[in-house]
């Protein structure tokens, strides 16, 4: 018994709380929201990220205008709802909306995760423990993502598959005007960490961790949280951490116990393995109740060059007729 384990086993003695809270017992579906937001949520975006209605379709011509003016990058599409993703990931200031725009664009044409995608790969890679996304929100209606980085199989899947797979839940997560405004929190599971996997850690690696995380995509990474760290993670953290600003440094928390954890996290919020109630939601789920079922999701990705989607989708169209 590790550390952790032993630590929550102590927390949750002394916290009824958490003690008469049901688990889990059957697997929630997962579903996508793209309605409008409520007033509440808009009033809410007000007052924390200058959001205002009013003001809102100026903002996209400007930004429309802009990246047109300056031409430093080629967009695939400009249309309102995907503009005003960046908008609301830069607190709606039009200048850092373009920034982050050029640095989507940049990202996609310098980097392998967008072309040659092998999407039945893919989903074989969803079905592992590797990425977790749970089909509810926390407390503060964030999306959560749950890395466990000891689950990757170096010899079974690439690191650009493994990214490829993130940037594809980012993606669907994305569609979701609640995520844009509210954000996303990022709960990074060390156990198991081994040194090959410490070694995958190279400086380019780092680069588009960051990028993905912070820098090139309109999604608002409100914490990240290290649970289960050894010291052979202080190897990849020397690299990652010269890369990064004080404002990113500010969301990052390593957590010696679970207790922490859920100083952050409600812990009815969380899975069983971390103190909570939920079962685990590998990515798996988001393919067959969301990503197999949407067309939605599926213009977007093909949009994204998972060009297989779709002939993936009829396939398990087809599967659960011959079933029926």
């Amino acid at each position: 018994m590790n550390r952790n384990e032993i630590s929550l086993i102590s927390s949750m003695k002394d916290d009824s709380a958490i003690d008469e809270m049901p688990v889990e017992e059957k697997r929630m579906k997962a579903e996508l929201n793209i309605d409008e937001p409520s007033e509440e949520l808009l009033e809410w975006a007000k007052e924390n990220i200058n959001e205002n209605p009013d003001k809102t379709d100026l903002l996209i011509s400007d930004l429309r205008d802009m990246i047109f003016e300056k031409g430093e990058c080629i967009p695939h599409r400009t249309d309102d709802k995907f503009l005003l993703r960046f908008l609301r990931a830069r607190h709606f200031i039009v200048p850092k909306a373009h920034r982050l725009i050029v640095n989507y664009f940049d990202f996609r044409e310098s980097t392998p995760y967008f072309e040659n995608i092998d999407v039945h790969h893919l989903r074989k890679l969803s079905k592992t423990m590797f990425l977790c996304a749970p089909p509810y929100t926390d407390q503060c209606g964030r999306r959560m993502l749950i890395l466990k980085i000891g689950e990757w199989d170096t010899d079974e899947y690439s690191i650009v598959e493994l990214f490829q797979l993130i940037i594809g839940i980012i993606e669907i997560a994305l569609l979701e005007p609640q995520i844009q405004i509210k954000g996303a929190v990022l709960i990074v599971d060390l156990s198991d960490l081994s040194l090959k996997l410490t070694l995958q850690m190279t400086p380019t690696v780092a680069r588009h961790i960051i990028c993905v995380a912070m820098t090139s995509f309109p999604i608002r990474l409100q914490s990240i949280h290290f649970i289960n760290a050894t010291w052979l993670f202080d190897m990849a953290w020397s690299i990652l951490k010269s890369l990064v600003t004080t404002e990113v440094l500010d969301r990052v928390v390593f957590h010696p116990d679970y207790e922490s954890l859920h100083t952050h996290v409600d812990p009815k919020y969380l899975p069983t393995r971390y103190g909570g109630i939920h079962l685990d939601y590998p990515m798996d789920i988001w393919f067959e109740d969301v990503v197999m079922k949407d067309d939605r999701v599926v213009d977007e990705w093909e949009s994204m060059g998972f060009g297989q989607i779709r002939v993936l989708k009829e396939e398990e169209e087809a599967k659960r007729k011959r079933k029926d």
